[in-house]
């Protein structure tokens, strides 16, 4: 509901914009991130928490229950801004994904099988085994170089090593054009906000570290960090540590701009918990994306992706992201967050 307002005014807007431009026109493409919530396979392995999500396990985890949900993340990918590019994302990074081949089973979907995605993915340590990736077009996107980053973080009472995910990193052309991406999913909030703040903060501070060096290269960089962060935008992991701006005219060289910050304060939100909406699913950028120039890709709007299908339908939590598990039953529905993306535009010569 939310976000067919805001599609609305956008596809008002545009065809303002190419006559303020003196009708050029421009390439567009999607650019996203998906918490696919907990895409296991059905299969136990040894070595990670993930003996709940298999068939003898406490959820019951059949193959026919991953096929269902397999299906239910492609269709949701294939549509996420299609209303302007007339495409599925030329790039959509994921999250709380168990291994490589739950996403390949992902892209032979029939509905995303034609667009020949390629996949970026390393196993990372945390312990229930999900994992964060890339999927990129390839026919519009070529990766040059990629990394993964450890967070390392230690638990303040015991010292000891808390596993989570590693950050990664993927460098490539866009049509020409050398973006960098940071795929994210920062530590959760499982014991409270307040403890376990540190461990985001961390996580912001080793995102910067990372910008730090290809801002090192080229201090006009064009970098997009993504990812379900734990927290909202004005918190201080992003507000403080990674300095992301709310405003453009704040921005500098080698400055972050948050587009989901003035979302939040409108009280959208990519997932809800005790009647409040949050907005952990966030895509910042570097301010070398937000020049009003468009002789290279630069950024024009974003928003969430939450038709009204991905919507709990009825009952207690009804608008709600429809969640694929509750109360130890799979629901059918799709995730327990809503996709966010944003469009980048190119003048066409």
């Amino acid at each position: 509901m939310l976000r067919s307002t805001y599609i609305l005014t956008i596809i008002m807007l545009f065809p303002f914009f190419v006559f303020a431009q003196k009708k050029k026109e421009y390439k567009i493409h999607t650019i996203a991130f998906y918490n696919l919530e907990n895409l296991f396979d059905p299969e136990d392995d040894p070595i990670t928490y993930d003996d709940d999500r298999t068939p003898n396990g406490k959820d019951h985890w059949t193959y026919d229950i991953y096929t269902q949900k397999v299906k239910n993340m492609a269709s949701v990918i294939s549509e996420i801004g299609k209303d302007m590019s007339n495409n599925s994302p030329a790039i959509i990074g994921v999250a709380e994904i168990e291994n490589r081949k739950v996403l390949e089973d992902l892209l032979n979907d029939s509905l995303l099988q034609p667009k020949e995605y390629g996949i970026i993915h390393f196993d990372s340590p945390d312990r229930r085994g999900i994992d964060v990736a890339l999927l990129y077009q390839k026919a519009l996107f070529k990766p040059e170089h990629t990394s993964t980053y450890p967070l390392l973080i230690y638990d303040q009472k015991t010292s000891k090593r808390v596993y989570t995910r590693d950050q990664l990193v993927v460098s490539g052309y866009l049509d020409g054009d050398l973006i960098h991406i940071i795929v994210n999913h920062w530590p959760s909030r499982r014991g409270g906000e307040a403890k376990s703040r540190y461990k985001r903060e961390k996580a912001a501070a080793l995102n910067i570290k990372i910008m730090d060096s290809l801002f090192a290269i080229n201090p006009y960089a064009k970098i997009i960090t993504m990812g379900d962060l734990n927290d909202n935008p004005n918190n201080k992991s992003i507000k403080k540590v990674l300095g992301a701006k709310q405003y453009k005219k704040d921005l500098g060289i080698k400055t972050l701009y948050n587009p989901m910050e003035k979302m939040a304060k409108k009280g959208i939100g990519s997932l809800a918990w005790r009647d409040q909406w949050s907005l952990f699913d966030q895509i910042i950028i570097s301010s070398e994306l937000v020049k009003p120039e468009y002789s290279s890709y630069r950024y024009y709007t974003a928003s969430v992706f939450n038709p009204e299908y991905l919507m709990t339908p009825r009952g207690k939590y009804k608008g709600y992201p429809f969640r694929s598990f509750a109360n130890g039953t799979f629901t059918g529905g799709y995730s327990d967050h809503f996709p966010v993306y944003l469009y980048v535009i190119k003048e066409k010569r």
